[in-house]
Order: C-alpha cells, then structure tokens, then sequence
C-alpha cells in the first residue's frame, strides 16, 4: 500500500498567487487520497491575514500563517523587496516543517512546491534533504523569457547593462515573434532587476519539475520550446481558478454589492456590456481616469467599470474604493451614462465573466484574469500596468490572436495619459460581434474546459506529476 506523503506548498504573498496554489492544491489531494498538503502563507506589511473562507477545501489540506517577519524594506525596488521578504521567512519555514514533521510521522515529506518568487526557500528544503518543485503562476511564454534572459547572461556572457540596454527586439525561443523591448517585464528594464530576474531563473532550473498554470491548446509552441532537455521536466495543470473565488457572505457588504451588480447585468442584453477591470493592484491618477470616462460615453457602448483610488504616491499598499467616485469623474458623466453604465468599485470578477451580458474585457492581463476570461470565453482588450502583463498583452494580441490592443507596452508608474480615442477603438474592436477574435476565444473557451477533465492534457499532466513524487 501506497505509504502517506505531505508535500509543502509555499505561495509568494498576494492574492492572485494563493488563490492559485489553492487550486492546484485541491486538484492534487482529488486525485490521490494519500497526499496531505500544507499551505505556508507569508502576510504582506500592507495586507489582510489570510483566513480560509471555503468550507470545500478537503481536510487534507491545511495552512500555517506564519509569524510575520518585520524587516526593513522601505524604499526598496521590487525585486530586491521580494527577495529580502522571502528570505526573512526561511527561519519560520523551518520551525513550521519541523513541527509538521513531529506531528506527523507517519507522513512521508515528499518535497517543497515552492512559488516562482520563493527560490531561497530551495535551500530550506535541501536542508530537509527533499527535493522542491517550482509553480510557476504565469504564462510558459513568460517562464520562457526568463530562461531565455537567464541564458544570454550565464552561457552566452552578455552583460546585464547589455541586456537592459536593448530598445529594439529580442528573438526569444518562446515566442513565434521576435519581443519588442516595450512588453519586456519592467522590472527586467533595470540592472537591478534584471540580475534579479536571472538569479531566479537560475534557480528554477534546480527544482525536480516546474508545474505552470497553463495547458497546451493555449501555448504549444511555448511548451515545446520549454522541452529542450536542459530545464527541468515542464507540467503545464491549468487553467487554475477559483470560480467561487468572490463569492462574499452572504449579507456582508460584498455580498450585498455583489448581487447588486448582478441584478444590474441581468437586465442587460446578452454580450452587449464591456468590463473595465484592472486588478487587485491597478488604479490610474485622474487624468487618465477622465480619459477612459469620455472613451466609454463617446463609444455609447454599454458598460461595468470596476474604479479604484490609488494608494498614496510613494507609499507601499493597495488601491482602495472612492468614497464618492464623482470626485475624479467628469462633471454630469454619472448623469449622462445612468441608462447605459454602472461605475463600482470592488469587483466580483469571475462573476461577472460568467454573466451572459458580458461580452468583453478591459483588463490589465495578468494571468490569472487572463485565463478566467478565456474560460468564460470573454475576448479581452489589453492595457496592461506592471509585472509580466506587458508580456502576456503581446501574446494574446500577436501570438494568440485572443485579444485586441488598447496599449500594450503602457507601465503604470509612466507619465503616458491613454487617449480617449485609443480607448474608443478598443473598446469598439473588443465588442465587435462575429470578428475572428470572438470566435477564437469561444473554441480556446471550450479546449480549456476539456484540458481538465480525464484524458484532457492537464489531467494527464498532473497525473505524471503525481507518479514521479
């Protein structure tokens, strides 16, 4: 008989990153009643505690909030912010797997899955003499361009002021198109950031296998350029959601704006509403704002505008609700668009994906948005805002041909104000009713939902990920 084993998820901080590992979580412990998973969650200065508010996750998979480490990282850049925050959690990593380990003896540990981001937790798990898996919560295009980065540094010596410095573009094997420098990842635009992204890279050809959050209907040519024999064995499992991910409690505030945007959607007409969404983390100064506030009355296009206040300038959080959204919009626009849009502020996403009106998507593309919308078969209109969204905009609009462009290369922290005319034509190209894009999404809609089922190509995927640990 097959003896228990444990495996030890460890998440990088933030929702998108957890909901994810959630996912796969729950699909492993299904499919084999001898796994036992622990989630080790790291809580961010800025965010909320993690609580686990669903009563269907099995009993074999629990999670440890790990005490919060206060180190200073004020003023620091991202990577070298992420790196610092990780690696002041190893101490606690290892006093929670060595508890694990005592309350647990008749599990068998067998390996760290740890997230793209928690590399230095590789040598927490070598410690444990175990070996670590990577999950990687993007795209195979964008774990592609990290290798590629990785390679012209280490084996073919460029220098890293080389690699930053280019402004033209880049051949990248996991690309059918060569890669303007615009969509490459801004943190890999500075040396800083670019030895950071290489040192990970490096370390992910480690691990004993790199599980990602995509299928191969979505990227064969990405996933058969990851096959080259010199990383690690590639097992693409998604698409990973949550689609209860927003559910809110019943008579809580969310559930009770929640049903109010629903009945709102409801009495639209089906695939005739745009969705304006950005993100946990996307939000745009007033400028801008006012900007897609004219593009949207101007297109007289019917629409759900999910609008949120940045956080302080300078300051380390998330974008919050407005108070009073009239404050930043154009005077009268409310007035003049009542019959035609709602403005609101937190978003039931996946919700509102699913919702017959909808009929497409501005979004910040990033992945995990990106894959719900291909799953409700939503085409989507790139704006993307930092991290690998300008990536994953440049593949679905030139690789994919599963999205239109409003602004691919556009970076959040820029001076850059989209124009209303930009906007418009977007958001028009997105809702055109029987364009090729549309018809796409619906089959890629359909192969994502099959690649999950028995015999489908991530259940098959997960099923030799299963055999080798």
């Amino acid at each position: 008989m097959k003896r228990p084993a444990q495996l030890v998820f460890i998440p990088a901080p933030g929702a998108g990153h957890i909901v994810s590992t959630v996912e796969i979580a729950k699909q492993l412990v299904a499919r084999d009643d001898q796994l036992f998973i622990t989630i080790l969650i790291m809580k961010l200065p800025f965010d909320k505690l993690f609580i686990n508010t669903d009563p269907s996750i099995s009993h074999r998979i629990s999670f440890i909030n790990l005490p919060e480490s206060h180190i200073d990282t004020q003023g620091l850049a991202f990577p070298s912010f992420i790196k610092t925050f990780v690696q002041g959690h190893k101490t606690h990593v290892k006093d929670a797997v060595t508890k694990l380990l005592a309350e647990s003896a008749q599990v068998e540990l067998a390996g760290f899955v740890i997230d793209m981001f928690c590399t230095p937790m590789i040598n927490v798990a070598d410690e444990f003499q175990i070996p670590s898996y990577l999950f990687f919560t993007s795209s195979a295009a964008s774990l592609g361009f990290s290798f590629h980065l990785q390679s012209l540094h280490d084996e073919q010596g460029k220098d890293v002021a080389e690699i930053t410095g280019w402004d033209s573009e880049l051949v990248v094997p996991s690309f059918i198109n060569p890669v303007p420098a615009g969509v490459w990842p801004g943190v890999t635009r500075t040396k800083e950031g670019a030895i950071a992204s290489i040192d990970f890279a490096a370390r992910f050809r480690q691990t004993k296998g790199i599980l990602i959050n995509t299928f191969r209907e979505l990227e064969p040519h990405a996933l058969r350029s990851l096959s080259d024999g010199k990383i690690p064995p590639v097992y693409p499992v998604g698409p990973l959601l949550n689609l209860k991910s927003d559910d809110g409690h019943v008579g809580t505030d969310q559930s009770i704006q929640k049903s109010d945007i629903l009945e709102w959607l409801d009495d639209q007409p089906p695939s005739s509403v745009v969705f304006l969404c950005f993100g946990s983390m996307g939000s745009f100064d007033e400028a801008q704002v006012k900007e897609i506030a004219c593009a949207l009355e101007q297109s007289g296009q019917r629409f759900l505008w999910s609008l949120r206040q940045p956080k302080p300038k300078g300051k380390m959080g998330m974008p919050s609700d407005y108070v009073d959204v009239k404050l930043v919009l154009p005077e009268g626009f409310l007035d003049r668009t009542a019959r035609i849009g709602k403005v609101i502020g937190w978003a039931p996403q996946v919700a509102i994906l699913a919702h017959p009106a909808v009929g497409g998507f501005v979004s910040h593309c990033g992945w995990n948005s990106t894959l719900e919308s291909l799953w409700c078969g939503v085409p989507i209109a790139t704006w993307p805002m930092y991290a690998e969204q300008q990536l994953n905009a440049f593949g679905l609009v030139k690789e994919l041909g599963l999205g239109v462009e409003i602004k691919m290369d556009y970076k959040q922290d820029s001076e850059v104000v989209v124009s209303a005319e930009d906007i418009e034509r977007g958001i028009r190209q997105v809702m055109e009713k029987d364009s090729d894009i549309r018809a796409r999404v619906k089959e890629i809609s359909e192969k994502s939902k099959k690649a999950l089922t028995d015999g489908g190509s991530s259940y098959s995927s997960l099923g030799r990920f299963l055999d080798q640990i």
